[in-house]
């Protein structure tokens, strides 16, 4: 999905106006001749659909430049491969902050992991710089300030590895309840203690989740799933919201004191 952000050139962009603040639904704005609808979004980079400007008298027989982009830590090799396809794609693993400053002016998008600092003096030498993707949820790595001021785009992937780290918490979950690691590290040592690694049932049990946000949600489904009855703590959540996915709303205090399991 990041890399469809970089589309800008050919036709159509998925990607985020990032203003300071939330944009409020509804709002139009223009981003260098594109009409651009924002939606509410409680992640200051909120993720819209542009629609292209009319273009006229366009000679299709004449090559297109392909927009560079820049690869400044590693993606998956199906993903790169994809990028390949319409762009003129640099991988330059383990730059430092002097080599990205030196090297970002000759590049139109960049696609960062948690690694890179897109600081404010990378986006000022970036003078051809138009989207910055994050492969990933936060835009922490990122300058959103500096971005504004020079209308470049910043894009994330806030759902990209929700349904994973919920996941590998059920799984950690799991591991806990059936005391999977001891009773493997026996296993090796020599031992064979079937009735001391047990465990317990996940049935009728209470989970704590702290944080209903994207992932606290999907693990809220799969420890429903499981037959767990499931507390929350969110500051940020109303009751309604909470209601609505069959989540009792409690205080940390309450959460800790009634919970079998905590996330």
């Amino acid at each position: 999905l990041i890399c469809l952000v970089f589309m800008v050139e050919f036709g159509f962009v998925v990607g985020a106006e990032v203003v300071r603040g939330s944009l409020t639904r509804g709002k139009s704005v223009s981003t260098r001749g594109r009409s651009v609808t924002s939606v509410r979004s409680r992640s200051t980079v909120v993720c819209t659909a542009l629609q292209p400007p009319s273009v006229k008298n366009v000679d299709s027989s004449k090559d297109v430049e392909k927009m560079s982009v820049l690869l400044p830590e590693k993606l998956s090799a199906e993903g790169i491969a994809i990028l390949q396809e319409e762009y003129d794609v640099s991988i330059n693993y383990d730059l430092t902050p002097e080599q990205l400053i030196e090297q970002i002016p000759m590049y139109e998008g960049i696609i960062v992991r948690s690694g890179t600092k897109v600081t404010r003096e990378v986006i000022e030498a970036g003078k051809r710089l138009k989207v910055i993707g994050r492969a990933g949820v936060g835009v922490d790595n990122i300058d959103l300030n500096a971005a504004t001021e020079r209308g470049v785009l910043v894009v994330n992937a806030p759902t990209g590895n929700c349904v994973a780290a919920a996941e590998h918490a059920i799984a950690l979950l799991c591991g806990v309840a059936r005391l999977l690691s001891p009773a493997d590290s026996t296993l090796k040592d020599g031992g064979w203690d079937r009735s001391k690694f047990v465990g317990v049932s996940l049935v009728g049990k209470t989970i704590a989740v702290v944080g209903l946000g994207r992932i606290g949600r999907e693990v809220t489904k799969r420890c429903q799933g499981l037959g767990m009855n499931v507390i929350a703590h969110d500051p940020f959540t109303s009751q309604e919201a909470a209601t609505s996915l069959g989540v009792r709303l409690v205080s940390l205090e309450a959460a800790a004191a009634e919970a079998d399991f905590l996330t």
